[in-house]
């Protein structure tokens, strides 16, 4: 439905998880239209839940009076051991979980929890120069066949 490409660009993701998210109606039908925006989402642990912060997903028009609040936090699903792993790991200075996904799988909506360490600028820089070249050497093999 919805995939967080500037987030794999700003950061490198050290590791993954696939997490639950818990929706109101209007919100199910405004994600699967893909009205959604990733700008300065996270997830944070409070009190042994994690929750989803600052993801917008704009209002269900035909919803009118019953729509949900657009940046209100979400409670993901996880289970309790993956909770404190996950915490466990992103205390480490630098270190955040952004979302880099938003999909349904079986009609549950489903997101992808990176745990991600901010790039600068030199190392995108550098992660674009070595794309440039794997890709002139790829093109150089086909041309050789």
């Amino acid at each position: 439905m919805a995939r967080n490409r500037k987030a794999r660009r700003e950061y490198e993701v050290l590791d993954s998880w696939e997490a639950g998210l818990v929706l109101q109606g209007t919100e199910v039908k405004s994600i699967r239209a893909g009205n959604v925006a990733f700008q300065d989402s996270y997830a944070r642990a409070e009190s042994g839940e994690m929750w989803l912060h600052n993801l917008h997903v704009a209002p269900y028009e035909p919803a009118n009076r019953w729509n949900h609040d657009e940046t209100r936090p979400r409670k993901l699903l996880l289970h309790k051991d993956q909770i404190r792993r996950i915490v466990s790991r992103a205390e480490e200075k630098g270190l955040t979980l952004v979302p880099l996904d938003l999909y349904f799988r079986r009609g549950r909506a489903r997101i992808t929890l990176g745990l991600c360490r901010g790039r600068k600028h030199r190392d995108r820089r550098e992660e674009l120069k070595r794309r440039t070249m794997q890709r002139e050497a790829e093109r150089a093999m086909r041309d050789r066949r």
